[in-house]
This record gives C-alpha cells, sequence and structure tokens, in this order.
C-alpha cells in the first residue's frame, strides 16, 4: 500500500528527514511515534503530497508522490494535528463542502456523507453548527471528512490530542474499527494507544528510523533477554542469590522482604533462556524452586512496554544534547 525508499527533507540547512525507509501493507494499523521535532509530521506530509522530497521518494499504491500527487491524494484521507473545521458550518454543510471540493459526483454526495456520519457516530449531529460541538465531536467530525471519500489509507496525525479520557476511548475504538479495512498510519504520543491499536510501530529519532517492527519484536531484539518477577515464600531475601545461582547465568538480582513473610523477587536472564538448556526458562525455574523447597506465590515474565522501548531509544542522545546545550551556555558565560 505505501512503500518509503531512502526518504530525505531539508529545509535550508535543517536536514529533518535523513534516509526513511519503510512500508505498510494493507489493512496494517502502524504507530508513528518520535519526540516533538523527530521528523513525523514531516513525513506525513510528504505522503499526502503536501510536501516533495529532496530525495528518495514515496509510493502510495503504486503511485509516486512527485509524479502522481492528485492520484496519491486521491487514495489517502488526511487527518491533521489541528482540524480544519469551518465553525460556521453545520456537519452536514461542511461535509457537503468537502464532498465537492473532492470532486464525488454529485448523485453519489448524499451516501458519501450518510456513510461517513454513520461509521463516526455523527447521524445525530449533522445539524449542529461544528462550533457547538465537544472537542471528541469536532475530532469526529476531522475523521468524517478523512474517510468521505472511502480512501484505502488514513494518515491521522495527533487525533486524540487534547481530548478527555472519554473522548479519547471513543477516538481510539473509531480507530481501531476503521483499521479492520484500512490501512491506517497514526502518530501519536500516548503509549497505550499504539499498545491497544497498532500492529507495527516505528519510532522516529532526529530525523532517523530508530526501530521498527511490532512491539514485541523490537522489544526482543533491545532487551536481549528476559525479566521475572516471583512473590516466593520458604527463602529469605539474603539467602536467595546463592540459590539463584544454581539455575544458571542470572543478572540484576533483587531481593525484598515483605511484611507477610513472603520475599519479592526480580531477576533477568540473558537471551531469555538458561544457556545449554533446552527446557523453557519458566519451567526451569519452577522446578528450581521445587528442589529448593520454595513455595512460589506469583510468577510473571516482564516485558518492555512500548513506553519503555521508546524512552531508551529517545532518551539517551537528547540527554547528550541537554548536556552539551548547558555546556554552551556556561562556556558563554565565562
Amino acid at each position: 500500500m505505501i512503500e518509503v525508499r531512502n526518504l530525505t527533507k531539508h529545509y535550508g540547512n535543517v536536514e529533518a528527514v535523513q534516509d526513511v525507509s519503510f512500508s505498510v501493507g494493507k489493512d496494517q494499523v502502524l504507530g508513528f511515534l518520535g519526540p516533538n521535532g523527530a521528523g513525523k509530521t514531516t513525513i506525513m506530509k510528504i505522503l499526502t503530497g503536501f510536501h516533495f522530497p529532496s530525495s528518495g521518494t514515496a509510493l502510495v499504491e503504486g503511485f509516486r508522490i512527485e509524479d502522481n500527487p492528485v492520484e496519491v491524494k486521491k487514495r489517502i484521507g488526511y487527518l491533521p494535528e489541528n482540524v480544519p473545521l469551518y465553525g460556521d458550518l453545520t456537519v452536514d454543510e461542511y461535509l457537503t463542502f468537502i464532498a465537492e471540493a473532492r470532486l464525488i459526483p454529485a448523485s453519489e454526495r448524499k451516501q458519501a456523507i450518510n456513510t461517513s456520519l454513520e461509521s463516526c457516530g455523527l447521524t445525530a449531529y449533522r445539524s449542529r453548527k461544528i462550533d457547538t460541538l465537544s472537542k471528541g465531536y469536532r475530532q469526529r467530525t476531522g475523521l468524517a471528512q478523512a474517510i468521505l471519500h472511502d480512501p484505502p489509507i488514513l494518515i491521522l496525525d495527533e487525533p486524540t490530542n487534547g481530548l478527555d479520557p472519554n473522548q479519547i476511548i471513543e477516538i481510539r475504538s473509531l480507530i481501531k474499527e476503521l483499521g479492520r479495512r484500512k490501512t491506517v498510519i497514526l502518530s501519536t504520543h500516548i503509549m497505550q494507544e499504539v499498545e491497544a491499536i497498532c500492529s507495527q510501530v516505528l519510532i522516529i529519532h532526529e530525523g532517523k528510523i530508530a526501530a521498527q517492527g511490532t512491539p514485541d519484536e523490537i522489544a526482543g531484539t533491545m532487551k536481549g533477554g528476559d525479566t521475572w518477577e516471583l512473590i516466593i515464600k520458604g527463602a529469605d531475601a539474603g539467602s536467595i542469590h546463592d540459590k539463584l545461582t544454581r539455575l544458571g547465568e542470572i543478572t540484576s538480582v533483587s531481593a525484598a522482604q515483605q511484611e507477610d513473610g513472603t520475599t519479592s523477587l526480580t531477576f533477568f536472564v540473558p537471551g531469555g533462556n538458561f544457556s545449554g538448556r533446552d527446557i523453557p526458562a519458566g519451567e526451569l525455574i519452577f522446578d528450581w524452586a521445587v528442589a529448593e523447597g520454595v513455595k512460589i506465590l506469583g510468577m510473571s515474565r516482564k516485558k518492555l512496554s512500548v513506553e519503555d522501548i521508546f524512552v531508551s531509544l529517545t532518551s539517551d542522545s537528547a540527554a547528550e544534547r541537554m548536556a552539551s546545550a548547558d555546556s554552551n551556555v556556561k562556556g558563554e558565560e565565562q
């Protein structure tokens, strides 16, 4: 559906996007993540034909954006971060205007408007002026214009920005439903949103791709192992480290005695399994506990969240930039 090849974009001396390549397949929902200024919106504007790349290219259903911008726009529904609405129009009047601007034939406009209103839960609000709608329903109206021409691809830039928790749930549910029949690229700062909606994740930082794949794939590549959390009875926090070493290589052992006499135990298994063992780590941990006379009351393998991944991939260089800025400021003051 979308293929991006070595995309680069300059604004004067600023390189906003640097040699970015990725693809999005049919009926996939891609979570597009990155700090402010990372280049997310620039890439979205290129994909929607608002900007052209300085080098590289992007194809939408086989059409190069530089050669066929009109054909590309026919196939994309775009919801920018600041929704383009006219507050003095009713929802119906606004969608009629958009239908005319998109050259939807007059004989098909009424059905197209009714379908988008129904899909976005706006049928009962069609006669309301946009200025009188809550922010959540204005977002719904923006989504209605994006899907009005029934495009196969949706590009949504911060669609839940500024909404209250109930409105976020409503819009998130709507996007998830649309993602079952359309390809969606979703830019967001809400990590729970990515975990709830997206099948693929692309993290961009300083104009470059920092990671891409499913959340599990990225976490597995980054982590190189698993963190286990156990609640045990029958061993005190002071002696548990020596007992654990009989399992094999482990690191980051943390044990704390609880008031109820149990011990909270956390440790890391590099590589996810104990070296030289064919049995899964979980089974070996259970067998170890039985052999040591330790009762396991609770046992879980902790996975990295999308938020953990995002922070890990973007915080180091951010900290370096801040340190450099501080150094420059101090140098100027001296």
